[in-house]
């Protein structure tokens, strides 16, 4: 076997000889090192050994309790057993400090004294040390067990003989050396094959034959790649390996043949005998797509010629479609990402998800929502067994779906209802052959199947491990159906809209939350008065609730105060402030204080709403603007004051509109300066419309331009005051509302002057008995002659008190309203106060009584004095009913009363 390649003539054999040499050296070299190594490691496994064990055993938890225990050895002998088997060592030793043994693997030693090198475990340090001993070398190893303060109270040792160590290695000797014998074997036949293979493929050639035809090979080797081609400087074929004559389809007798001539292909042919040098030059062969590297072979010596390496780049360019597909892919997601979620509308990001996949992704695209979703909550229970369609988007307008906002009952066993129930991703390739039910109605689903839809890829919307609905993609046009590449593809783009419908949802519930809580904050309906037709129209802003605000408050002698306000900023801070002005301005209007003197107070309170706010977020800023107005319809006069508010708007019966000068004021809880009141002499039927920024100032719309319209609108006919609300709105309200609308018309009446009665009061304690009887009379025109009694008490109360402790000029009024109001104004700034008299004043009951006798009594404060008054409560049958504009003459009549 070996006679022929040992020959000295052939190149093979001394191959053969060194390589055996080889191999019995590196075979001997690890043998040797493996065995040394062992025996080495194996005195450096007892040491590690005997010492882990004796730690561990002297760390092991309840030893010291084991220790302080009557008997220790009955204790922990048989752990130390169980350690000393575990562990591979001859013996668990445990020593007191006087050296006596308490536990031991021979029972015989257990009490025994025992004197060894323990000093310096003794000392609290563990050690380690190797002897020759009776059975060998050993090593030994010492813990010291401390107690909880660190005293030193009993030593653990763990001795064992390193021959026991060593025996595991002796006994792997002989596989080793037959290990080694095998591999020897095995690698001397396995070179002597590929010497013999190396006899054959050089023909037996020595060393200067082989050189001679390794000049060729060389340049071959430098730039092979694949097919190689070895051309001659006039074009010819020198050489040409398998690969290139299979990939070129070139001839058997090739060689020697001019490139042109063996019938390739135009480019490939002109390439080849171009002469120039190409670096992966792509051209087509057939089917195949070809990389082409052309180099000179003689630029190191070489033969004059050129050699041609050829790459098979099919496989880079169906490589290259997918990078291009893959490419497209990210391009939907970059593109989807800017288009879905660009409102925190649920309904909207739904299709806008719909609309994002079709038609790049799939021919149609249906999003279903759980039904709370829409409303802005979560779902409930553990399945969802009821859809509402949110998205629907195609390539064509006629679909087999439902359409939007249909509900879809869902079927747990179809590809919609196991992704919506497990939260997971349905891929159904054919839907002609799968059992497929979009919803409870079969020929809807053989619809779908007749439109050419053939694929399904059905993904759950998953937001914060909650299913919210499902996304379902179908395919018509194209042949291919949703492979994994796509569902990978799908779940991002679902992902992501999940996120936006999320985030829509979450802010649904809290805007209905929050316009929840400013209607609650908002009055819920007007109150019954008469001096005034009122209508209203409140709209929160789309983007979130803001602090816009009115009123319509009802004072005392028939009296109507209205106000309207707006908060700087949105949301629940907003609201919060303004449910605090309101109520704010219901208590200072109790008091009834003259607008000026109620902004005043109102911009202090704003103020400290800032400091406490400011001390808690240094960014907190309060401001607001604001406009109150109080109207008497007997004087049919309106006192006006704004703080930073928008003009109201005059209506006047002849159909002007108007936009009085007022003081404009400062806006609430910015500077300190006082306010201004302004007179407004109305007529009756005059409509006073009062409104919020946000009904003329838009984003796209100047405030100029929507004061403008405001007044053209205004001026268009005469209307009542709820038509007028919608024709403003209908003419000025945005298409997406930025801000809150607040917007109040009042139209003035004129109390009848039938329904008022004066009387000029001298300073004369003996008017008070003709005050008594005019007032008694005209309660006799009225009908109203069971209120006589308690209203004559009334007015002999204020009256007298009047004479008596003011000074002139007195005046008595009667309002016949809603109630019967009785007015007793005179001079002096100072109020009267509600006490109870004891039983030997003298007076001191007058107040009490007109207290008990009327519904409701107090006083305000003129610029001449003040008016205490008392309402009475009327009979519904005594409700005079309320006359429209013009059907009264306004002339209030006087009575003078003479002193006798």
């Amino acid at each position: 076997m070996f006679k022929g390649l040992l020959s000295p003539r052939s190149l093979a054999g001394p191959v053969f000889l060194l390589q055996l040499a080889v191999m019995l050296l590196i075979v001997a070299a690890a043998l040797g090192a493996l065995v040394v190594g062992a025996r080495r490691d194996a005195t450096a496994d007892a040491q590690s050994r005997t010492l882990a064990a004796a730690q561990a055993f002297a760390n092991s938890p309840g030893i010291l309790t084991a220790l302080s225990s009557p008997d220790p050895t009955a204790a922990l002998q048989p752990y130390a057993e169980a350690a000393r088997k575990a562990a591979g060592v001859d013996a668990i030793i445990v020593y007191r400090l006087d050296g006596i043994t308490l536990t031991h693997s021979d029972p015989n030693q257990i009490g025994k004294h025992v004197i060894g090198p323990y000093a310096q475990a003794a000392t609290g340090k563990p050690f380690t040390s190797t002897f020759h001993g009776s059975l060998g070398l050993s090593v030994i190893s010492a813990v010291p067990v401390k107690a909880a303060d660190g005293s030193v109270v009993a030593i653990v040792s763990s001795p064992v003989t390193v021959g026991k160590v060593q025996h595991r290695v002796n006994q792997q000797l002989p596989v080793l050396f037959g290990g080694a014998a095998l591999a020897l074997a095995i690698g001397a036949g396995g070179t002597s094959l590929v010497s013999r293979r190396l006899q054959r493929q050089t023909h037996g050639l020595g060393p200067a034959e082989m050189t001679r035809m390794y000049e060729h090979h060389d340049a071959v080797l430098h730039a092979v790649r694949e097919g190689v081609l070895i051309l001659g400087e006039d074009g010819r074929v020198l050489l040409a390996n398998d690969e290139a004559s299979r990939m070129l389809g070139l001839p058997v007798d090739c060689e020697g043949r001019p490139i042109t001539e063996l019938g390739l292909g135009d480019p490939v042919a002109e390439l080849l005998a171009s002469g120039r040098v190409v670096t992966d030059g792509v051209v087509g062969s057939g089917d195949r797509l070809l990389s082409v590297n052309i180099r000179a072979t003689d630029r190191d010596g070489g033969p004059p010629g050129r050699v041609a390496t050829l790459r098979d780049s099919t496989d880079l360019r169906a490589l290259s479609d997918k990078a291009e597909a893959a490419n497209e892919r990210l391009k939907m997601l970059y593109e989807a990402g800017s288009t879905i979620g660009t409102t925190l509308d649920v309904v909207r990001t739904a299709q806008e998800l719909a609309e994002a996949a079709v038609p790049s992704f799939a021919d149609h695209a249906t999003v279903d929502l759980a039904e709370p979703v829409l409303h802005g909550d979560e779902p409930t229970g553990t399945r969802i067994l009821r859809l509402r369609r949110a998205g629907l988007s195609g390539v064509h307008a006629d679909t087999p779906f439902h359409p939007v906002g249909a509900t879809i009952p869902i079927d747990p066993t179809a590809p919609l209802g196991r992704s919506l129930h497990h939260g997971e991703s349905v891929i159904e390739t054919d839907l002609t052959s799968a059992v497929v039910r979009q919803d409870d109605a079969p020929d809807r689903a053989q619809r779908t199947v007749d439109h050419g839809i053939h694929s399904l890829l059905s993904v759950p919307l998953l937001a914060r491990g909650r299913v919210l609905g499902v996304a379902a993609f179908w395919r018509a046009a194209s042949p291919e159906p949703f492979d994994q590449d796509d569902l990978s593809l799908a779940e991002e783009l679902v992902a992501r809209a999940a996120v936006g419908i999320d985030n829509a949802r979450r802010y649904t519930r809290e805007h209905r939350m929050s316009v929840a809580l400013q209607h609650s904050l908002l009055p819920g309906r007007l109150p019954e008065q008469s001096a005034l037709d009122v209508a209203y129209r409140y709209l929160p802003a789309e983007a979130g609730v803001g602090g816009d605000w009115f009123d319509v408050i009802p004072l005392p002698g028939a009296r109507v105060a209205l106000m309207v306000g707006d908060v700087v900023g949105h949301g629940l801070h907003a609201a919060a402030t303004m449910g605090q002005l309101r109520t704010a301005v219901h208590s200072f209007s109790s008091l009834d204080l003259p607008p000026d003197e109620l902004l005043g107070h109102l911009d202090d309170l704003v103020n400290q709403i800032d400091r406490d706010r400011a001390a808690k977020d240094s960014d907190a800023i309060t401001g607001a603007t604001c406009l109150y107005a109080i109207y008497d319809p007997v004087t049919l006069r309106c006192v006006v004051a704004r703080a930073g508010h928008l003009l109201p708007a005059l209506v006047h019966p002849d159909g002007s509109v108007e936009f009085p000068e007022l003081p404009a004021g400062p806006p609430l809880g910015l500077v300190d300066l006082p306010f201004e009141n302004a007179e407004l002499q109305l007529r009756e039927g005059t409509r006073l419309v009062l409104y919020t920024d946000g009904l003329v100032e838009d984003r796209s719309r100047d405030i100029d331009v929507g004061l403008e319209l405001l007044r053209t609108t205004l001026g268009q006919g005469d209307r009542s005051p709820d038509d007028t609300c919608e024709a403003v709105l209908n003419a000025l309200l945005p298409a997406n509302p930025t801000d809150d609308i607040a917007l109040l018309v009042a139209r003035t009446r004129a109390l009848p002057a039938d329904r008022v009665a004066t009387w000029h009061v001298p300073a004369d304690p003996a008017a008070v008995a003709r005050v008594r009887a005019g007032v008694a009379e005209r309660l006799t025109e009225w009908g109203l002659d069971e209120m006589a009694f308690a209203t004559e008490l009334i007015v002999s109360e204020l009256v007298t008190n009047a004479i008596r402790y003011a000074v002139g000029p007195i005046q008595l009024r009667l309002l016949r309203d809603r109630a019967l109001i009785c007015e007793v104004s005179d001079g002096s700034s100072t109020s009267p106060h509600l006490r109870y008299a004891v039983s030997t004043d003298e007076g001191g009951r007058g107040l009490f009584l007109v207290a008990q006798l009327s519904e409701r009594w107090g006083t305000r404060y003129t610029p001449n004095g003040k008016v205490i008054w008392a309402e009475q409560h009327l009979h519904e049958s005594a409700t005079p009913a309320v006359k429209g504009p013009g059907e009264n003459p306004r002339v209030t009549p006087e009575r003078r009363l003479e002193s006798s």
